[in-house]
């Protein structure tokens, strides 16, 4: 079963960064997806960023392209996103997703199952003006 631990988060003002990182354990052999979601109140659950996990392939939203990068360390079985020029709107709970590709991983074609997905138990960014 795989287990995914986020940490990271915290409150920035406008224009700085933070940095996230995704601990994942249990993870097989087999091809998968790592990516990073968010949820503000109110509002649904997005995909921000993904990564197939031992390849370069990155994905990004449209909303945090050029500001966020995904990153991985196979070694630690880590997937990182930095986060930087920081906006209020950004201010939302992020968390940490694992499942097999589809297509690949990027954001407008793969989604994470429902029954099949691992997501971790998130981490608040909170970005003030």
């Amino acid at each position: 079963q795989v287990q995914l631990a986020e940490s990271g988060g915290g409150s920035v003002q406008a224009g700085g960064s933070l940095k996230l990182a995704c601990v994942a354990s249990g993870l097989s052999d087999s091809p998968t997806c790592m990516a990073w979601f968010r949820q503000a109140p109110g509002k649904e659950r997005m995909g921000v960023a993904s990564i197939y996990f031992g390849g370069t392939n990155t994905h990004y939203a449209e909303s945090v392209k050029g500001r966020f990068t995904i990153s991985q360390d196979i070694e630690k079985n880590t997937v990182y996103l930095q986060m930087n020029s920081l906006k209020p709107e950004d201010t939302a709970m992020y968390y940490c997703v694992t499942d097999e590709p589809y297509m690949g991983c990027a954001l407008h074609i793969w989604t994470p199952g429902r029954d099949s997905a691992s997501w971790g138990q998130g981490t608040q960014v909170t970005v003030s003006s």
